[in-house]
């Protein structure tokens, strides 16, 4: 099964609008480390929330082409149901806590889903046993390093437990601290077996990847080292 695939996709927010993604295919074999890089507006963003499904469940706009995750048609599937495949870790982990304490953070999806309690409480030691947490369990998200937070949002998505994972410049806002503290545990993941695609501008962090593919006019292609 072939975790994520994009077929001839294409994607504008209006019509007459600039065209953001032009005829993209793409597929992203299982435990790989796909990144991809491009300029700031290039639209790296809106080729995540295509991938992850925001696009066409939350934003509007004209979007032709599939995505598939696991085989399915994202059209075809609710987004709690992606969520449980899929999950987005965002550039500012700030838009992603809301809760007052870490653990209610993590147990939040779960809940939403209606998994039951004994498992909640499960998930949620896990995951911050995952992400080296444990200490913070009963913290207030806001009284944590930009790099703890982003740590914290990582959590939420894995209690999910979803098997492919997007990290949207996750470690742009950041500091250097945090930053290795992402990157550390990207490296984890993807020894656990997961499926991983990262959006990055910064050199850095690129060779955490088993592939790069840069974001330019619309189209995917090689990585040669350069942006433009």
């Amino acid at each position: 099964m072939i975790p994520i695939k994009a077929e001839n996709l294409s994607f504008q927010y209006r019509q007459n609008s600039k065209i953001i993604l032009q005829n993209i295919d793409l597929t992203v074999d299982k435990g790989e480390i796909l990144a991809v890089a491009g300029l700031s507006g290039a639209g790296k963003s809106t080729l995540c929330y295509c991938l992850c499904g925001i696009i066409p469940h939350v934003y509007n706009g004209l979007m032709t082409g599939n995505v598939y995750i696991n085989g399915k048609n994202t059209r075809d599937l609710t987004l709690p149901q992606i969520a449980t495949m899929l999950g987005i870790v965002f550039q500012n982990p700030d838009n992603q806590l809301f809760s007052f304490s870490v653990e209610d953070e993590i147990a939040f999806g779960p809940e939403n889903l209606c998994v039951p309690r004994s498992e909640i409480e499960r998930r949620v030691t896990e995951t911050l046993k995952t992400v080296g947490m444990q200490e913070f369990r009963h913290a207030g998200p806001q009284q944590l390093s930009g790099g703890q937070r982003q740590l914290i949002a990582l959590a939420a998505v894995l209690s999910l437990q979803p098997e492919i994972l997007i990290f949207d410049e996750a470690m742009s806002q950041i500091d250097s601290a945090g930053k290795k503290m992402v990157r550390d545990m990207i490296l984890k993941l993807k020894e656990e077996g997961k499926t991983i695609i990262m959006v990055e501008h910064d050199f850095e962090n690129l060779a955490l990847a088993d592939r790069v593919l840069v974001l330019r006019d619309g189209r995917l292609a090689p990585f040669n080292g350069q942006l433009l």
